[in-house]
């Protein structure tokens, strides 16, 4: 007699998938940093945004028309629903945020700044803002545990700063708080898209706030691209270009959507912690970056602060309370 099995149910099978995504999409943002460190060394920072999203949302489109001629195949009519505009609105706006703030301040700080910083800074710092949002817009009470993993952290990213090498210059620091900012920016798209996703499918929403960062970016980058010598960039800057708009910007950004349905955004940012590992060690091993001793303790404090921080649970705040 065989013992049978029974199916996991289907909301723990998208559970199970929504974990996966989650952790391809940590592989392909940490190789980003390295990556577009390589293309910004050989093209103007905000071109180098502009291409690689522009590359992105080209890749997000098409996939869009593949799926509404494969509907129109099926059904004969397009699919639509009921304040999609709306919505498809709120995703392009998102993209603001997520798309162009962020990749402003991502490709500038890369500029001036070694990859392996922002490869710390960013997805460790993001989940800090995160929790702090919550706290500081009265959507949970803030626990002692997640106040002191805030202190410590900050504690942290102050030594990270303070191991910074004083024959780094100015360029150093300066690209380091732009990683912040750019930290900053990715918590809130990822708090806003949680609410934005809840009312649409997923690839129409990435696609939207794809197209809307890239349309963004490439407004900013055109006084760069004029002055540019295209024919002077290299293919390694190609190569990078198109894998960064296929690998960590159309799949990544598209994983990251889907698994956002299913997981809450503490467990989204809680991923982020696994980035440093993909980004530092792809900044040593292709850029052969390191860092000072007292730089690797305040990474250190820095990632145990900000584990605590989004790991302590505070009450949910009520309606009128």
């Amino acid at each position: 007699m065989s013992a049978t099995v029974a199916p996991m149910p289907e909301r723990g099978r998208a559970r199970v998938v929504s974990v996966l995504y989650l952790a391809a999409t940590m592989v392909f943002f940490g190789s980003a940093f390295p990556s577009s460190k390589v293309v910004v060394e050989q093209v103007p920072h905000s071109l180098a945004a502009a291409l690689r999203f522009g590359i992105g949302a080209a890749v997000l489109v098409l996939l869009v028309l593949l799926r509404l001629a494969r509907a129109r195949r099926v059904t004969g009519a397009e699919p639509t629903r009921p304040g999609a505009r709306r919505l498809l609105v709120r995703a392009a706006a998102a993209g603001l945020l997520g798309v162009f703030a962020y990749n402003v301040l991502f490709f500038w700080g890369l500029s001036l700044a070694p990859a392996a910083d922002g490869a710390v800074l960013v997805p460790v710092l993001s989940p800090v803002f995160t929790a702090a949002a919550f706290v500081l817009a009265g959507r949970e009470r803030p626990a002692p545990a997640r106040v002191a993993g805030l202190l410590v952290g900050a504690g942290g990213a102050a030594l990270f700063f303070a191991g910074i090498e004083a024959t780094a210059g100015s360029a150093r620091l300066l690209g380091d708080l732009l990683f912040v900012a750019g930290a900053a920016c990715w918590a809130g798209y990822t708090v806003v898209s949680k609410r934005v996703l809840a009312g649409l499918d997923a690839l129409l929403a990435t696609t939207c706030a794809t197209v809307a960062g890239a349309v963004a970016l490439a407004v900013v980058a055109l006084p760069a691209a004029v002055q540019v010598h295209w024919s002077a960039i290299p293919a390694v800057a190609w190569v990078n270009l198109v894998y960064l708009g296929v690998g960590p910007t159309a799949v990544a950004y598209l994983m990251y959507s889907i698994a956002l349905r299913s997981l809450s955004p503490t467990t989204a940012t809680l991923a982020m912690f696994a980035v440093p590992l993909f980004g530092v060690a792809g900044s040593a091993a292709f850029l052969g970056e390191s860092f000072t001793h007292l730089q690797i303790l305040g990474a250190a404090v820095l990632l145990a602060g900000a584990v605590v921080a989004v790991s302590a649970r505070g009450r949910r705040e009520e309606p009128g309370t």
